[in-house]
Parts: structure tokens; C-alpha cells; sequence
């Protein structure tokens, strides 16, 4: 029987990481990516256990926890730096069986991509078509370089996917989440430094330990869509200057060209499928989210393991399977949208009332962690691959 063949739009994490899942099952593979070369932006992000799990599935988590940092003790503050909860990440391995790692995206991207075959990776590949096939027909991609056969499409093709409103075309699409985040990576200022969030008045600081003494800072306000300021990071020192040490030293010391900035979008209304005839939805193109519970990377990446795992059976059954795969994944990041949503609206609050109560509670978990904190992680980073594999496929 012939290799069966997936066409991969998009060379994000899921894109990347579809592939390699793919491809270690028997699939030969295409990953179309639009940019000229692997995008090297994003600053850096975090991958719980769920997440490793996922990429021990594919045979890199270790390549990915050595390119780490163990994010170690972290909490939540308030602007004016007092704590109201800490934790450590040794009691959080404990109950959920791995760290929670921080390493910049491109690192991520780096070890994903290592897991193709030569040739599998087109960059400056445009897709201009999809035609989703089913049953009896395979699906066909039509790009600036000719037109591809396939018998599976992966659309990775992010949150605003092309894809996406081809196959469904009454979803209403993503919505604006109400805020904007920033994005740097410095040095850190000094060997004891606190990691963690700090929580104010309608915005979030962050600051996450990288490999190498880097630090990666994050912040969020709100503010209408689409805006964009001359100097970013003046517009951070005029939001954030007054907040505790050591934030307004670290946004000093950014490069104000390293300053990335990004509103936050996410699909509040579920699809009603991860698939149409011979194309699969995956990762922001199929349930964008905003960045609260650090789980969007990790749902792209569990996206794939499960993807390759119900495809695995039989090609000619390949519609069949993206019914199966809908019903694996729809439920839990559905629950992960609407989660991680309620924790921005709770963390981006403007109230006096709300803040009081928002810390007042956080204050009395922090009194009860890390027990309540673990209880309140492990419905996103409790998840196992399919097919009861510990490290990884057989």
C-alpha cells in the first residue's frame, strides 16, 4: 500500500509538532509555512507537564527540559510586591509528575522541527486553496508552487486561520479578549530573583527564569484593539514604572526593538468540529485562547499526539477518524478556552471591589497551597498520551 501523505499548513509549535507525530507513524509529510524561514519572535513561553508528556510522546521532551529552565519558586503578588501566594515546583512534581520548564519559542520550534525528514519543511509556500476531499477522494492544497494530493490536511495555520472559515463558514470566528500583552527577554539583575505574577488594576506583570541567566517578562493591559505605541517600551515604563522591584528595572533593560507587542484574541465560541472531510483543525486555528493558564503551546502539542494517534487506523477512513479526534479534543480545550478566559477576566479587572476580593481569595489559597493550587492546575496538565504511552510511542 502506497505512504499515506499529510499536507501540514503552518510551521507554528502545532504545525511543527503534527508533522513530527505524523511522520513518526508512517506518514510521509509536507509542512507548508507561508514565512521565508522558521519565525524566530515570540520571546519565550512555558510548558506544564501535560505538555511534556506530549512532547515525550514525540521523542523530545528531553531535548526541550535541557533547553529549559525549572521555573523553581514562584507565586502571585500584588503591584506593590506583596505576596499572596507562593509554591514550589518540587511539591507541584510531586502531585502532577513533572515541572512546569520555560524556554524561548524558538528553541521549542527548533526541537520540534529536528524531528522531520529532510525535505519536509517548504518556507515561502503559500496556500491559496484546500479542497477537503472525503471518503472516496483525497483532499487537494493549492499553493503559490503547484498543487499538492493529500490524504490528510493539518490547518495550523493559527488564529486567523484561512482555513477555518472555509470549513465552517457560520462560526463567528475569534474575539477580542479586551487587552494586549508585551513580550521581552533581558538578563537577570540578580541571582536571587522572585519569579512569578503581579497582579493590578486591569493589568499582569509576569517574570519567568530562561536558560542562560534570561529572564522572560510579560505584561498585559487593558486597551482597545489594534493599538500600537511609538515606543513600546516607554508605554510599558508610563503602565508599569510605579509596580514593585525589580519590573521597572527590567523593562529599562529591554532593547525597545525586543519588545513584542500582541492584543489577545480567542475563539469563545467552540466549533462545531476539529474536521471536515480530510482536514483537521489544530491549535489556535481550532481553539485560540488567551494566554492566562500558559496552556495554548501545550493544547497544540496534545492536539497533534492525539491527531496521529486516531489517524493511525486507516487512511481510506480518514473523515471517520477526524470525527473521533473531535471528540477526543473538543470537550477538554473547550473547557480550556472558557477557563483560562475567566482567569483573564479575573486577573484583568479594573473593579476596587473585585481586585479586594480577587486578592483576598488568592491570599486565602496561598494560606492553603500548594494542595488548592495543584487542585486548580490538574484539570489542564493532568492529560496522558493516547494509547497509555509513558515517554513515548512504541
Amino acid at each position: 500500500m502506497a505512504q499515506p501523505h499529510a499536507v501540514v499548513i503552518g510551521g507554528g509549535v502545532g504545525g511543527l509538532a503534527a508533522g513530527a507525530a505524523l511522520y513518526q507513524r508512517g506518514w510521509a509529510v509536507t509542512v507548508c509555512e507561508r514565512a521565508p524561514a522558521l519565525d524566530p519572535v515570540g520571546a519565550g513561553l512555558a510548558v506544564a507537564p501535560n505538555g511534556l508528556r506530549a512532547l515525550d510522546a514525540l521523542g523530545v521532551g528531553d531535548s526541550v527540559r535541557e533547553r529549559s529552565a525549572v521555573q523553581g519558586v514562584a507565586g502571585l503578588r500584588r503591584q506593590d510586591g506583596r505576596w499572596l501566594l507562593r509554591t514550589t515546583v518540587g511539591y507541584m512534581r510531586r502531585r502532577l509528575g513533572d515541572e512546569l520548564v520555560v524556554l524561548l519559542r524558538s528553541e521549542l520550534i527548533a526541537a520540534l522541527a529536528s524531528c522531520l525528514p529532510a525535505g519536509a519543511l517548504h518556507t515561502a509556500t503559500t496556500v491559496t486553496s484546500v479542497d477537503p476531499g472525503d471518503t472516496r477522494r483525497p483532499a487537494r492544497v493549492g499553493t503559490g508552487s503547484g498543487e499538492l494530493t493529500a490524504d490528510l490536511v493539518v490547518a495550523a495555520d493559527g488564529l486567523r486561520s484561512s482555513v477555518r472559515p472555509e470549513l465552517f463558514l457560520e462560526h463567528p470566528g475569534p474575539v477580542y479578549a479586551g487587552f494586549t500583552s508585551w513580550r521581552f527577554v533581558v538578563d537577570r539583575p540578580s541571582p536571587d530573583m522572585a519569579y512569578g505574577e503581579s497582579w493590578g488594576k486591569g493589568g499582569v506583570v509576569g517574570m519567568l527564569p530562561l536558560a542562560g541567566d534570561r529572564v522572560y517578562c510579560y505584561a498585559t493591559a487593558n486597551v482597545p484593539a489594534g493599538q500600537k505605541a511609538v515606543d513600546e517600551r516607554a508605554e510599558l515604563l508610563r503602565r508599569f514604572g510605579d509596580w514593585h522591584a525589580p519590573i521597572p528595572d527590567l523593562i529599562e533593560a529591554a532593547e525597545p526593538e525586543g519588545v513584542l507587542r500582541t492584543d489577545a484574541w480567542h475563539i469563545d465560541t467552540p466549533l462545531p468540529a476539529y474536521g471536515k472531510g480530510r482536514v483537521a483543525l489544530l491549535g489556535d486555528a481550532a481553539h485560540a485562547m488567551t494566554p492566562n493558564l500558559a496552556q495554548g503551546a501545550c493544547q497544540a502539542i496534545e492536539d497533534a499526539v492525539v491527531l496521529a494517534h486516531h489517524v493511525d487506523e486507516s487512511v481510506a477512513y480518514v473523515p471517520n477518524a477526524l470525527r473521533s479526534y473531535t471528540d477526543a479534543r473538543l470537550p477538554r480545550t473547550t473547557r480550556m478556552v472558557q477557563r483560562s478566559a475567566q482567569l483573564a477576566e479575573m486577573a484583568q479587572s479594573e473593579s476596587p471591589l473585585l481586585i479586594r476580593l480577587r486578592d483576598t481569595g488568592a491570599s486565602v489559597v496561598g494560606k492553603l497551597a500548594p494542595l488548592l493550587l495543584s487542585q486548580y492546575v490538574r484539570p489542564a496538565q493532568d492529560w496522558q498520551p493516547p494509547g497509555g504511552a509513558a515517554r513515548r510511542w512504541a
